[in-house]
């Protein structure tokens, strides 16, 4: 942990200008206030950027951005679409205040958050390894995206001091095989979905939602699926199970 945070301050200290990617379906869960906190001591200005917009609607990504915007200036892209992406890089050039050399831009965020696709999607080329697996940014990479920006890419950032499997799951940083609780998470999720678009988790599992808690939803859904045990009881985890992969690849949009 403590590599990571040390990692964190170089990154800040040599950069110009630094890019925190967090999740759109989860912003706030997904910024980093220790971070947010060192870049402000540091007096270095920052970006939040609202990446798999392509996974969220309209409406909860104008909310998102307006809200965040009374932060630090905020632009919502999609890495996987390359949705966006120019505007990114008018808002770095617009914001950084380098004007005799190349501007030197950090990128931070959590795991999974998609930081070398929003790199790659700037450069409009791959030059940024990407991976579907966590962490798989292993050191800092130095990455040229043309128009005086480059990029440093980093490992993801592990929260500080959290160790929160649900989160985890939210995030995709763990997935059904290596979560001790996929009911929990499952859980989670629903209530989640539930609060920002019930209307989306009814027509993608084709169920109605009337006042039931989390529990009865993941029995609904385990019911539609046809998920039931020998005694025609529903089969929990294999609902869970369905449920966070469908989250985690992107098919349940909210």
């Amino acid at each position: 942990m403590t590599s990571y945070k040390l990692m964190v301050k170089d990154v800040i200290k040599k950069a110009d200008i630094l890019l925190e990617v967090v999740d759109a379906r989860f912003p706030d869960e997904t910024r980093n206030s220790e971070v947010e906190r060192n870049i402000r001591r540091a007096k270095k200005p920052f970006i939040i950027v609202l990446n798999k917009c392509d996974l969220v609607s309209n409406e909860k990504l104008e909310e998102s951005k307006s809200r965040l915007s009374k932060i630090a200036p905020t632009i919502f892209v999609s890495g996987k679409e390359k949705n966006g992406t120019t505007m990114l890089r008018h808002k770095i050039l617009e914001v950084a205040s380098t004007k005799d050399r190349d501007i030197l831009v950090g990128a931070l965020g959590y795991p999974n958050t998609g930081k070398s696709s929003v790199i790659n999607g700037v450069t409009g080329r791959n030059k940024a390894s990407t991976s579907a697996i966590s962490g798989h940014t292993r050191g800092v990479q130095l990455v040229n995206a043309g128009s005086r920006i480059r990029f440093i890419d980093t490992p993801g950032v592990i929260p500080f001091d959290e160790h929160d499997e649900y989160v985890q799951g939210l995030l995709g940083v763990k997935d059904t095989t290596h979560l001790k609780d996929p009911i929990g998470v499952a859980l989670k999720i629903i209530e989640k979905t539930c609060t920002e678009n019930k209307k989306a988790l009814e027509a993608f599992y084709n169920v109605t939602i009337e006042g039931q808690d989390s529990y009865d939803v993941l029995e609904m859904i385990g019911n539609q699926c046809n998920f039931l045990k020998k005694k025609g009881e529903v089969d929990e985890m294999r609902a869970a199970v369905r449920i966070i992969n469908d989250w985690q690849h992107g098919q349940l949009v909210i």
